[in-house]
């Protein structure tokens, strides 16, 4: 992801695994009518170019940056109450990253490449998730 001129980073709440985000990316109420998974936020970015140039959105799931998708556009969404929302439109492959703690926030936040988690490698990709303790305790301690 060194290309990427911006990347946001996202708490993904009530997830409680990085497979129930994906468990959730999946059903339909998670996906805009292109069948691509989209969430929605209240505020439009205001770096928005910056983000089309390869950022992803990293997500916070139990505390620590476990996984991002690439961020493909934004989509103006409009609900019931004619409330103009932003649609952020995700590339469907989740990429696991190195485990980073994130204490709790709201909304989401600009993340800048070089604070970003790297990737796993694609030979990891596949591998089970450590506990969210473990995993954070071995984060605390530089191991992964």
């Amino acid at each position: 992801m060194a290309s990427a001129k911006l990347h946001l980073i996202k708490l993904s709440v009530g997830s409680e695994s990085f497979e129930s985000l994906t468990a959730w990316q999946s059903r339909p109420e998670a996906q805009g009518p292109d069948g691509l998974p989209r969430h929605v936020t209240r505020m439009w970015p205001r770096r928005e170019a910056e983000l089309l140039q390869g950022g992803s959105i990293y997500w916070v799931v139990q505390g620590l940056v476990q996984c991002r998708q690439r961020i493909l556009r934004f989509d103006e969404v409009v609900r019931d109450d004619g409330i103009r929302r932003c649609g952020i439109v995700l590339d469907p492959e989740l990429i696991r990253t190195s485990t980073a703690p994130k204490r709790p926030f709201q909304g989401w936040r600009y993340l800048e490449p070089t604070d970003a988690p790297v990737d796993l490698p694609k030979a990891r990709q596949n591998e089970d998730a450590l506990p969210a303790d473990l995993s954070a305790a071995l984060s605390d301690i530089g191991v992964i």
